[in-house]
């Protein structure tokens, strides 16, 4: 259901309440924690994802399998929410809702997401200059980083800020002398 346009008309509304009662209570940046927690266990889970979106499972048993795997990691609130969601039949959606929080959280902290991707894994000096030329370029306060390896650049980086992609990749150079030799 993620990614579709259904799933991000339910999502906004959803995560526009967790942000108001985040805001409310002080815990932003809990919650945006508790989001990227949720985002992982997903994404590290296919299972369970199929488990929650399941509408043959009862919603009783959906709560309880919830409160057995996050415990006390998360704010009792976030609990509270992702128990609503198990009530208004929306827990598919979870991933699509933590994802649009997430954003706000940006936003409201004005900080972007560059998404990074190397041909071997970074050294945090290389995440911090990553980060540095990013807000330079960007104009952002703050910048999350998404990092991933992907062999086949050979060397250098990709960096994708909304928009907007800067390729300093081995591949990518190769590809525009390439195109240049070709024409």
């Amino acid at each position: 259901m993620k990614g579709n346009l259904f799933g991000e008309a339910v999502a906004e509304p959803y995560a526009e309440a967790m942000m108001s009662v985040a805001q409310s209570q002080d815990l932003t940046e809990k919650f945006g924690e508790d989001a990227r927690g949720l985002i992982e266990l997903l994404k590290s889970s296919p299972d369970l994802q199929k488990f929650l979106g399941d509408p043959l499972v009862p919603a009783a048993k959906r709560k309880e399998v919830i409160r057995q795997i996050v415990g006390d990691q998360i704010h009792p609130l976030m609990i509270n929410f992702l128990m609503l969601l198990v009530d208004k039949k929306r827990i598919g959606f979870l991933e699509t809702i933590a994802s649009e929080y997430l954003n706000r959280l940006r936003e409201l902290n004005q900080a972007v997401l560059a998404e990074v991707t190397s041909a071997v894994e970074l050294s945090e000096e290389q995440k911090q200059s990553v980060k540095e030329k990013v807000k330079s370029l960007s104009g952002a306060q703050e910048v999350e980083l998404a990092t991933k390896v992907d062999r086949d650049l050979i060397g250098g980086v990709i960096i994708k800020v909304g928009s907007q992609v800067f390729d300093a990749s081995l591949r990518g150079q190769l590809r525009r002398i390439s195109l240049r030799l070709s024409s």
